[in-house]
């Protein structure tokens, strides 16, 4: 393959070494707090589809496209970006020698197409450049955080992009996407501290239980978004039968806000 495979020029190394560094032990309170959240969002909405994962090379394509995009929205750019350049997994190079003006207008549906149209352009160009030929495939062969690492080195690549390559492909990967749906039940429910959302995916990662492998913490996510779609909305949350209120402390302090204003 390209020069990546020696992991050498692109500052990766073999996956032999250890995943993650050993952990503190949790108290039982703090080793149920995920688990016990998952399970009541479980009960109240149901098992989610389980996702197809994508190529890796797809995956960052689609994640970079998806911010501050709806679901609906980003898919059906993907799908446009594939028909107008016959491209797709395996075969990215159309896009990557396309004009930008045409890579624009192929994802005229997502916020911001102007940027991000220059971004996966200029991306698709240096991961040819540095590797050797348009592929992710060889990531399959390293750390997990040695490949997000690697990734975050390009123009529009964050923690949450990161997370999304190594968790949603078929990379598979132990992450948490932390987008500002699943940031903002978590800092309503207090679980941890608040932060970014780099700093609030490694503080959580902590409390993850070891049992959990890439595809239960894709679930996680899945159903964390949903609920921060259907009830825990940004603006006038549905705080009232909602199956975390008990544990919620921003919930429980807005029914005893409506309370107090409620008519006598």
């Amino acid at each position: 393959m390209a020069a990546a495979d020696n992991g050498t020029g692109n500052g990766l190394f073999p996956s032999s070494e250890m995943e993650e560094a050993g952990r503190r032990p949790l108290t039982p309170e703090q080793a149920d707090k995920l688990p016990h959240i998952h399970r009541l969002l479980l009960g109240y909405y149901g098992q989610p589809k389980r996702r197809e994962p994508r190529d890796p090379l797809t995956q960052l394509i689609y994640s970079m496209m998806a911010s501050r995009t709806k679901t609906e929205a980003s898919e059906a750019a993907l799908r446009d970006l594939q028909r107008a350049f016959q491209a797709g997994p395996g075969n990215w190079e159309p896009v990557r020698d396309a004009a930008v003006r045409d890579i624009e207008r192929a994802i005229a549906l997502v916020t911001f197409p102007e940027q991000k149209a220059e971004r996966i352009k200029l991306l698709l160009n240096q991961i040819s450049a540095r590797v050797g030929e348009l592929t992710l495939e060889f990531l399959h062969k390293y750390r997990t955080d040695k490949i997000r690492s690697w990734l975050e080195q390009f123009e529009g690549v964050g923690p949450q992009v990161s997370a999304a390559v190594v968790n949603f492909s078929t990379l598979r990967r132990r992450a948490l996407v932390i987008d500002a749906n699943h940031l903002r039940v978590i800092q309503r429910l207090c679980v941890v501290p608040r932060g970014n959302a780099e700093l609030t995916e490694e503080r959580l990662m902590r409390l993850v239980p070891e049992t959990w492998d890439a595809e239960m913490l894709d679930e996680d996510h899945m159903l964390v978004k949903l609920h921060a779609q259907t009830l825990c909305v940004f603006s006038d949350p549905k705080c009232e039968g909602c199956p975390l209120l008990k544990i919620c402390p921003s919930g429980q302090r807005n029914m005893a806000e409506l309370q107090l204003t409620a008519p006598q």
